[in-house]
């Protein structure tokens, strides 16, 4: 399972201005009074998560950017010494600037299914993730949680997929093509029975049954005019998901795909959690 760095920087503004501001600063009040936290990042991709939460971490950071594909890595490097006010290297280290932030970014290629405690083995604060859980199976989120609740560890997640779509305006096909949609998503993507819109409240559940306090909160994409290359992406990719389902025509799927080719708005929903150990 991997997605290429163009694909996450033409999704980076949205995910940015969806991510819930509330929950974020719940985290920041959590971690307040720190002088420095250590984070793990799972399915880093190119380091947008990192951009998206490190001002509201404490001033020295330290980062474990961890993904399968070692073009995103390399990709994750590249823009977050491009999106940083100074950069430099201490060995494999990435030493970055950001306003009053020092981080310090390692990054580490492996396989969640296999590598998973390995990753979680060194010393962390916290371990976040984005547009994640939605791609694995009940079964692994249950086995991570159960490895986060072994270590007592915290997890800070955003933008997984709850299954609500708003398109506007609303076409004739667009209840079959969401429903065939979420037949896609239920495929496997490498970790089993894709958990889909349903991974939320998985991973509630199973940090409730842990023994963790839980925060919840909606950070839907708003995708219009100020957004229309990643509208486009966004219709065609769903689009060419449906088509490998059959559930729908070719013709069907071509009508519906003109439709909002020219000129789509719509409300893709999320959710982000905070779980933190009692």
């Amino acid at each position: 399972m991997s997605f290429s760095a163009d694909w996450l920087a033409l999704r980076e503004p949205a995910d940015h201005a969806a991510r819930s501001k509330s929950l974020l600063a719940e985290v920041a009040g959590h971690f307040a009074g720190r002088e420095a936290i250590s984070v793990v990042d799972l399915g880093c991709g190119a380091g947008s998560n990192l951009r998206g939460t490190a001002q509201a971490l404490p001033d020295r950071q330290y980062w474990r950017l961890v993904d399968y594909d070692p073009k995103l890595l390399a990709a994750a490097r590249g823009r977050l010494t491009a999106w940083a006010d100074g950069a430099s290297s201490d060995g494999d280290v990435l030493v970055l600037a950001k306003g009053a932030k020092s981080l310090r970014v390692t990054f580490t290629q492996a396989d969640l299914n296999t590598d998973l405690d390995r990753v979680l083995a060194p010393s962390a604060d916290l371990v976040t993730a984005a547009a994640l859980f939605d791609l694995v199976s009940a079964t692994w989120i249950e086995r991570f949680v159960a490895a986060l609740a072994l270590r007592r560890l915290p997890l800070y997640t955003v933008l997984t997929y709850d299954g609500t779509d708003a398109w506007t305006p609303p076409h004739p096909a667009d209840q079959a093509m969401l429903q065939a949609f979420h037949a896609h998503q239920a495929t496997d993507k490498g970790f089993g029975p894709a958990a889909g819109p349903q991974a939320t409240a998985i991973m509630a559940a199973a940090f409730a049954k842990a023994g963790y306090a839980i925060r919840q909160a909606p950070s839907p994409w708003h995708v219009g005019a100020d957004l229309a290359a990643l509208g486009r992406q966004l219709v065609a990719g769903f689009a060419g998901a449906v088509g490998e389902t059959g559930r729908l025509s070719q013709a069907e799927i071509d009508a519906w795909l003109a439709a909002r080719l020219s000129g789509v708005a719509c409300e893709v929903g999320h959710q982000d959690l905070f779980a933190i150990p009692r």
